[in-house]
């Protein structure tokens, strides 16, 4: 069956973090009840944050624990989940659109159970999608038959409608920065686009490669002034990674180091995050007039 039938029906677009952390802080969650699926995308704006370090740690860390986890990659053409965790795909989104494979076709079993769609890379045609095909994307989850726990998104750099799609579809944006003018320039740019053109009113800040608590807490507090001053918004400090050689070492292997090296300081912020992640309260609902990951399952369990 095409994936892609129906595009034109489709809208088109429509606490503070501690040095040390408990290693195994993220336990409790394996303790918890299955809950319906929440969505998280992955974002920054600028290139070389660590956006998809993140995705692929904070999935493990939450697939370690017990939960279920699926990777999207929407960095349509320039694709790397799969990369970092040295899998190898057969298939990817291209093949979704064309409607050769269906949305489950395209799952690829990761370590611990966790589960990762990959887009393609060094296509151009994927770099090239219109706003269509993106939402078609995102209406493909409606047919998985067993939505994840989880559903982690990891969007491209810049301030482009395939980003602003896939944050405004999901149910939670971490908006990742660290300590360059250029990041935080850009994650204002993007949370400006987001909160103006999309509605998309709350952001978790993550401070990613930094030295200390104190440099987290700083780049946070200047983010969180300008947004305060000229924008309509809310953003909360979701927690630090700091710069680690154990994590650089772990993506020259291609593993999640919350896996390879548990212990190392990133490992424990990571834990750290996938902890907070996990006691977030019920997302708002999304709004009739956009589309939405998993709206139909949504609309069918809280009876819109």
């Amino acid at each position: 069956m095409n994936q892609a039938w129906g595009l034109n029906r489709i809208f088109p677009l429509l606490a503070a973090h501690q040095d040390q952390v408990h290693p195994d802080q993220a336990a409790g969650l394996r303790e918890r009840p299955r809950r319906r699926c929440r969505t998280i995308t992955v974002a920054g704006g600028k290139g070389g944050v660590g956006k998809s370090t993140v995705t692929v740690n904070l999935g493990m860390a939450l697939s370690m624990a017990g939960r279920e986890v699926m990777l999207l990659d929407a960095d349509m053409g320039m694709a790397n989940l799969d990369v970092l965790l040295g899998l190898t795909p057969s298939r990817h989104i291209g093949h979704l659109l064309d409607g050769s494979c269906g949305l489950e076709d395209l799952l690829l079993p990761g370590p611990h159970g966790l589960k990762v769609i990959p887009a393609g890379s060094g296509a151009r045609r994927l770099a090239q999608l219109g706003n269509g095909e993106h939402a078609a994307v995102i209406r493909a989850f409606d047919e998985l038959v067993h939505p994840p726990e989880y559903l982690l998104v990891d969007t491209a750099a810049g301030v482009s409608d395939n980003v602003a799609l896939f944050a405004a579809a999901a149910d939670d944006v971490i908006l990742v920065v660290c300590d360059e003018p250029a990041s935080m320039t850009d994650a204002y740019a993007l949370i400006k686009v987001l909160s103006r053109d999309f509605g998309v009113r709350r952001y978790h800040v993550l401070a990613n490669m930094v030295r200390h608590a104190g440099e987290a807490r700083q780049l946070y507090t200047k983010l969180a002034r300008v947004s305060d001053r000229f924008l309509d918004v809310t953003l909360d400090f979701v927690g630090m990674v700091p710069h680690d050689e154990q994590l650089r070492q772990a993506i020259r292997r291609q593993s999640a180091v919350v896996d390879t090296a548990p212990g190392s300081r990133s490992a424990q912020g990571f834990k750290q995050l996938a902890g907070a992640v996990d006691t977030w309260g019920e997302p708002e609902r999304p709004s009739h007039d956009r589309i939405a990951f998993f709206g139909g399952q949504a609309a069918l369990a809280t009876g819109w």
